[in-house]
């Protein structure tokens, strides 16, 4: 079955009540866990977490003192989002926008620019050489998407063919004359299911540093 991921798709999807399931979607989720590991370091300036979801990630950097533009293309996720950056200082460092990601332009470049699990409406691949062209130089790209593998899951399901990706093909796509790649890592974890069981997912994180 091939998946549209238009903005129809992901309201259905985020009416949908999976809840209880890994890869929760509700605003009790946490920030994935790549985000602290890969950010910890740099300084914070301003980030754009591109296809926010529920706010996790951009609610985790907003609250450790970067200002966040988090953009999705479901109203309802954005919602959900809002909900819980009821913060002071949280939600004066976050703002969201409802946006198509691949058509819409920024009017500006940031110092970070991260997605998580991201399924546009478009080849990843050239989803993530668009996003790229948003990190001002001397910032960061932070890429965590589902690996593509034979028989591995992501968020609790098999994702299609079309909403995972490999190290490789990212890492390829990223020249070497303006990327410096940082972290170009696989990874299984696990998350807890409804009933308790332990369920893998296969991560792909990628992190480069655009050339000044």
């Amino acid at each position: 079955m091939t998946h549209g991921f238009d903005k129809d798709y992901w309201e259905r999807h985020w009416h949908q009540a999976h809840r209880t399931g890994p890869g929760a979607v509700d605003g009790s989720a946490a920030a994935n866990p790549y985000l602290g590991r890969e950010t910890g370091d740099l300084v914070p300036g301003t980030a754009l977490d591109a296809g926010c979801g529920a706010g996790a990630e951009a609610v985790w950097l907003a609250s450790r003192g970067w200002q966040v533009t988090a953009a999705d293309i479901a109203p309802e996720a954005l919602a959900r989002a809002a909900e819980r950056a009821t913060t002071g200082e949280v939600s004066q460092r976050v703002r969201f926008i409802e946006a198509d990601l691949t058509v819409w332009e920024p009017d500006t470049r940031f110092d970070l620019v991260t997605t998580h699990y991201a399924h546009p409406a478009m080849p990843h691949l050239a989803f993530y050489d668009r996003i790229s062209a948003w990190v001002a130089p001397g910032g960061t790209l932070l890429v965590v998407g589902h690996l593509h593998a034979s028989g591995t899951t992501g968020h609790g399901h098999h994702p299609p063919a079309e909403a995972s990706v490999t190290l490789a093909d990212i890492t390829a796509g990223l020249d070497s004359a303006r990327w410096e790649i940082v972290t170009a890592e696989e990874h299984a974890r696990a998350v807890t299911g409804p009933e308790g069981q332990a369920i893998p997912l296969y991560d792909v994180v990628v992190r480069a540093a655009r050339r000044a």
